[in-house]
């Protein structure tokens, strides 16, 4: 055999360990087609996937009117709230509390207002500027003044447009408009509100 022979079958047998060590690696690692994902595919994908997911859990706003947009911030921020039972509410505690002022019955006014606010009622009744005779003839909302989630409150603006007829004479009617803030703890489930502003 001369030396080129040897040569020759040199190169042989590294080009079969070569084929040899290709397949091992193959078989450990796999193989790449051109339908795999690159990493940076990978990842990319992994992020549209979360975002995906992330715009499914997003909170769905039902249909709120014009002068309601405003609670678009607590429904983003407080999932469970309903504006509708909290609006019916609130129209509620309007009447309650201006009956309430009027017929100088100061316990219920404590029990649906804060401290400031009563401060306020209990100086007007003791001074005489509530009216037994006043009732209610229409009581309407005007929309949302404003609405936040902070510091751990709830916190809502409303807008009142309320008609009282003040003695016997049902002619005798006046118009107001009020603003009265409502408010209560971010994590309580109970419906009961506080009027923290008149």
């Amino acid at each position: 055999m001369v030396y080129g022979d040897l040569q020759f079958f040199d190169i042989i047998i590294f080009a079969a360990i070569a084929v040899f060590i290709i397949y091992r690696l193959r078989s450990v690692l796999g193989k790449r087609t051109g339908f795999q994902k690159k990493p940076v595919d990978q990842q990319f994908a992994k992020k549209q996937s979360t975002q995906e997911k992330q715009e499914k859990e997003e909170v769905k706003i039902p249909h709120l009117r014009e002068n309601e947009q405003k609670l678009e911030d607590v429904y983003k921020k407080i999932p469970s709230f309903e504006h509708k039972a909290f609006l019916e509410g609130a129209k509620k505690a309007f009447e309650i509390i201006i009956t309430a002022f009027n017929n100088g019955d100061k316990k219920t006014l404590k029990n649906l207002v804060s401290p400031h606010v009563y401060k306020a009622f209990e100086t007007a009744i003791n001074s005489g500027s509530n009216n037994p005779k006043s009732q209610f003839y229409s009581l309407v909302i005007d929309g949302i003044a404003d609405a936040k989630v902070e510091n751990g409150k709830i916190t809502i603006g409303v807008n009142f447009i309320s008609e009282q007829i003040l003695s016997d004479n049902e002619e005798d009617i006046i118009k107001n408009k009020d603003t009265w803030v409502f408010e209560k703890p971010e994590n309580s489930n109970g419906p009961a509100w506080t009027l923290v502003s008149t």
